[in-house]
C-alpha cells in the first residue's frame, strides 16, 4: 500500500538538557538544557565581596537569582535578573544563556537568538550551550545552519548528553531535507542512548517516508515505550498502521489522539 511522505516541519528540541522531532503535524520536540540540574553551579564562582570587583559579584548574584526564577516558572523575573547581570558584566556566559532561555519561555524567540549565540561563542567547549544555539537556529527556519552547532556540541569534551545533540541534529537534518545525515545522527544517538525518544521518532519518520512500514512500526513502538506520547507521535503511529493495512490499530491511535489531546488543548496550528 502506498505511503504518504511525512516530514516534520516545526519545532520543540533539548536546552540545558532534552527535545523530540515530530511530524505529520507541525512540531519538533528538542532536547534542551535542564536548568533544574544546576549546571550553572558547576561553573559559578564563590562570592567574595571585593569593592574592586563589585560588577562580577553583582553578575554572579543576579545569575543565581535568574536561574532560581526560571526554575520556579517566573520567566519574566528571570529575564529581569539576567539583564541586570549583563549590565554589570556584559560577557557573563550564564547570564546570556539564562536570558535566552527566559526570552524563549516568554515566546520572544527573535530576541533570544543573539544571546544563545553569544553564550555559545563565549563558551565553545560547553556542549549544552552549543546545543541550545543549534536548537534556536533550527526552530527559527535555519535547520541546515543548525547542524554544525550540533556537531560541535556532540564533540565537546565533558558534555554529559551528546545523544541529545545528536538527536536534535537528526530531527533538524530531516527538516533540512538531509535524510542520510538525519539517519546517521539518529543511529549514533540510539547507540549512545537506546531509549532516546527523539532519535527513535526520527527513525520512524525516515522508515515511513521510505515506505518501510514494518521498520517504522518497530521504531514508533519503541518511541511510545520510551516516553509519554504527544499528538505528533500518535498521529504518526496511526499513519504507519494505516499504511500497513491495520485499520483497527490506526483507529486506536486516532482515538487516543482525540481523547488524550482534544483539539482545544493543542497549540494553534495543530490538528
Amino acid at each position: 500500500m502506498p505511503q504518504r511522505k511525512v516530514v516534520g516541519t516545526s519545532t520543540a528540541l533539548v536546552i540545558l538538557g532534552s527535545i523530540v522531532l515530530v511530524s505529520g503535524c507541525s512540531k519538533l520536540t528538542f532536547v534542551r538544557q535542564d536548568t533544574s540540574r544546576g549546571d550553572y553551579e558547576q561553573v559559578a564562582h564563590e562570592v567574595h565581596i571585593d569593592p574592586k570587583n563589585n560588577a562580577h559579584d553583582t553578575a554572579y548574584t543576579m545569575t543565581q537569582v535568574a536561574q532560581s526564577r526560571l526554575m520556579s516558572g517566573n520567566a519574566q523575573g528571570a529575564v529581569d535578573a539576567a539583564e541586570r547581570a549583563l549590565k554589570a558584566e556584559p560577557d557573563n556566559i550564564e547570564a546570556h544563556s539564562l536570558l535566552a532561555l527566559g526570552l524563549d519561555a516568554l515566546g520572544r524567540s527573535r530576541d533570544a537568538g543573539p544571546h544563545h549565540r553569544r553564550a555559545a561563542e563565549l563558551a565553545p567547549d560547553r556542549g549544552a550551550l552549543l546545543n541550545n544555539y543549534g536548537i534556536w537556529l533550527c526552530s527559527n527556519g535555519q535547520a541546515a545552519a543548525s547542524l554544525d552547532w550540533f556537531d560541535r556540541a556532540a564533540a565537546a569534551a565533558g558534555y554529559e548528553t551528546p545523544d541529545a545533540a545528536l538527536a536534535n541534529g537528526a530531527a533538524c537534518a530531516l527538516q533540512a531535507g538531509q535524510g542520510a545525515r538525519a539517519e546517521r545522527y539518529a543511529r549514533q544517538a540510539i547507540a549512545a542512548s537506546p531509549a532516546n525518544p527523539l532519535a527513535l521518532q526520527t527513525l520512524a519518520h525516515i522508515e515511513f517516508n521510505a515506505g518501510h512500514g514494518l521498520e517504522a512500526r518497530a521504531f514508533i513502538e519503541r518511541r511510545l515505550a520510551a516516553a509519554a506520547a504527544d499528538p505528533e507521535t500518535l498521529q504518526l503511529a496511526s499513519q504507519i498502521e494505516q499504511s500497513l493495512g491495520d485499520t483497527a490499530a490506526a483507529a486506536r491511535y486516532g482515538q487516543r489522539l482525540r481523547t488524550e489531546f482534544p483539539p482545544d488543548s493543542r497549540p494553534v496550528g495543530e490538528k
